[in-house]
């Protein structure tokens, strides 16, 4: 059997798993009642302590967080790359320095808009 045959039933295998499982919690799973609580920013259950001390979060909070999603990502990436890279040719040599070149890139655009020393500041 092809890899591509074998990969898209299990990807039909998940997405009918994943229909099943909502079509079901819409026919038997609890059905809330929409109230003024339901609007509520902290709709957790719990009563809020104190309204004044609800702050958002400063923004240069999330470029750091962007920023580690994407090396987190990349990183991941890497990963798969050297699982896959069997066995090791040229092209695949040119797409590993491509990627660490973007890394490099990235990383140095990182540096260079002092987005790590605003954290601090």
């Amino acid at each position: 059997m092809s890899p591509y045959i074998t990969f898209l039933l299990y990807l039909l295998a998940i997405v009918g798993f994943l229909g099943l499982v909502l079509t079901l919690n819409a026919w038997l799973g609890p059905k809330p009642a929409m109230t003024s609580t339901k609007f509520e920013p902290f709709e957790c259950g719990a009563t809020p302590v104190d309204f004044v001390n609800v702050k958002a979060v400063p923004i240069k909070y999330y470029a750091v967080a962007i920023i580690f999603i994407l090396f987190d990502l990349e990183t991941m990436f890497l990963f798969v790359w050297a699982l896959g890279a069997r066995p090791l040719s040229g092209f695949l040599m040119f797409t590993l320095a491509l990627f660490i070149f973007l890394l490099v890139i990235s990383l140095l655009y990182v540096y260079k808009a002092r987005i790590l020393e605003a954290v601090t500041e």
